[in-house]
């Protein structure tokens, strides 16, 4: 059996045969890139537009109940903080898009796999390879989540508009997470995402659409009225939580930050859209150094407009959490954007693990009929028998854990701590550090190694902090023993309803 790849599968054993060698370019030939590719036209500006598009999405939902955890102080510096840090080692990550130490014609490094192979190898690039795949089906369970809970939103706007706000408007979010699961088999089918590109554009459209709807009901909240209560500490000990809480919350909010922070997996295949020359890494410099301060003003605006407009009450999500009522319409609306969002987003998330495991079955077992790819279908469908049975248990997997632990805040801060520190900090640093050959004890080693060390202790404790909250909110749900639903008593059962 040979040793897979867990970058989409690729045989390690079989790298020739994987990637053929670059086709020989003729002298006149102008149209071909030095690996024989198409030739690349991005700059500095399309490469800044594909990140400002990768990051920002339902991490953003989160922000104000994050600054609320910690206070007009420490919230604004966190967001400060973990942007300072990612666009560092963003630039870290750049230098290494290209191997051999020559960033004009070393060989290139497609995708965050290829360059951990290329720079570190061996069991890091498993350990790579694990980080990045629980990353991706964590992620596909949260958004099964957040979808949901749109969704449900979605009803009780409308819910609350017809029956006034006091109305109990509680609806069950499992039935929506099963809807969303179906609607996940169903594109689960598909090829690729290069044969559906309009699946990702429009998801984009509607990343910002939400988004910019939850920036403009916070600032004419807190512009109208009335706004909650805010302190330079964020929630006040013996008032809104314990001291307990506290400080559990507060970690939870740094992994809520990190979350929305994470886009480091896509950077070298952003960087591998650019022309050179220049060097790419130095137009990734360029279009990192533009897309981060988009990115941290617009977080900071969703951060501190919706603080400022809920106070220390702010909800855990700003569009499902009703501290927006009206206008009903445009609340759903955004809720609606979320759930058609996350639809795309889902598919983007799940597409490399599925041809993950079709790719290692089908090199394991190549003569078996089950594992053949292709089958029945169209050109935008392809079946057979494994890809649909991998397919829809994956789906079904996701949603039933999802249904188990849907609890948004905790979910995104465990998603965030889990990604953050080896996908965002401690690979670049490490790749960066064999690439200069740095040497142990030097200045510049040490500095690194210490801000690895940082950034690991604050995602173990977000981490840590996250998974307390899923227990204690879990716990505190499966001790009621009567409930009373739609009118009805249910014994004995533990039931999610929001």
């Amino acid at each position: 059996m040979a040793s897979v790849d867990l970058e989409l599968g690729r045989p390690l054993s079989a790298a020739a045969a994987a990637y053929p060698p670059p086709l020989r370019r003729s002298i006149n030939d102008d149209d071909v890139d030095d690996d024989g590719k198409p030739k690349r036209t991005g700059t500095e500006w399309t490469a800044s537009a594909h990140i400002v598009t990768a990051v920002v999405g339902s991490g953003v939902l989160s922000l104000a109940w994050s600054t609320a955890q910690l206070g007009w102080v420490a919230g604004p510096a966190t967001l400060v903080v973990f942007a300072v840090i990612t666009y560092y080692t963003s630039v870290l990550l750049a230098d290494c898009y290209r191997a051999g130490g020559d960033q004009v014609s070393g060989k290139r490094n497609y995708t965050y796999m290829d360059a951990v192979e290329s720079y570190l190898g061996g069991r890091q690039v498993w350990f790579c390879g694990l980080c990045q795949y629980v990353n991706l089906v964590g992620t596909a369970i949260g958004y099964t989540i957040t979808a949901s809970i749109s969704a449900a939103a979605v009803y009780k706007s409308n819910c609350f508009h017809k029956n006034g706000h006091s109305a109990d408007c509680s609806v069950f979010t499992t039935s929506y997470m099963v809807v969303f699961g179906v609607v996940q088999v169903f594109f689960s089918q598909l090829q690729s995402l290069h044969e559906v590109a309009w699946l990702s554009v429009l998801a984009a459209v509607m990343s910002f659409s939400y988004s910019a709807i939850a920036v403009g009901l916070s600032l004419a909240q807190t512009i109208s009225g009335p706004t909650g209560m805010t302190t330079m500490s964020g929630t006040v000990i013996g008032i809104d939580v314990d001291l307990s809480h506290k400080i559990w919350q507060a970690l939870q909010a740094l992994g809520n930050i990190a979350f929305a922070y994470s886009y480091s997996l896509v950077l070298i295949e952003i960087q591998d859209t650019i022309r050179s020359p220049p060097a790419e890494s130095k137009t990734m410099r360029k279009a990192n150094a533009l897309a981060m301060p988009v990115i941290t003003a617009f977080y900071t605006l969703c951060g501190c407009l919706g603080y400022a407009a809920f106070g220390n009450a702010a909800p855990g999500n700003m569009l499902t959490g009703f501290g927006f009522y009206d206008p009903y319409w445009l609340v759903g609306l955004a809720n609606a954007c979320i759930v058609v969002h996350l639809v795309g987003a889902y598919q983007v998330m799940s597409q490399p693990v599925f041809t993950a495991v079709e790719s290692w079955a089908s090199s394991r077992w190549p003569r078996c009929g089950f594992f053949v790819t292709g089958g029945g279908g169209t050109r935008l469908i392809s079946v057979n028998a494994f890809r649909l049975a991998w397919r829809t248990a994956y789906v079904v997997a996701c949603t039933a854990v999802a249904a188990v632990v849907p609890f948004f805040n905790d979910v995104l801060g465990l998603l965030g701590a889990v990604g953050f520190w080896p996908l965002t900090v401690y690979f670049p640093v490490e790749m960066y550090i064999r690439r200069r050959k740095l040497e142990r004890s030097s200045k510049r080693w040490v500095a690194l190694q210490s801000l690895n060390a940082v950034c690991f202790v604050v995602t173990l404790a977000s981490a840590v902090a996250s998974v307390q909250g899923i227990r204690r909110i879990d716990g505190a749900l499966c001790t009621v023993q009567v409930k009373v639903v739609k009118g009805k008593k249910k014994n004995g059962l533990c039931t999610i309803c929001c």
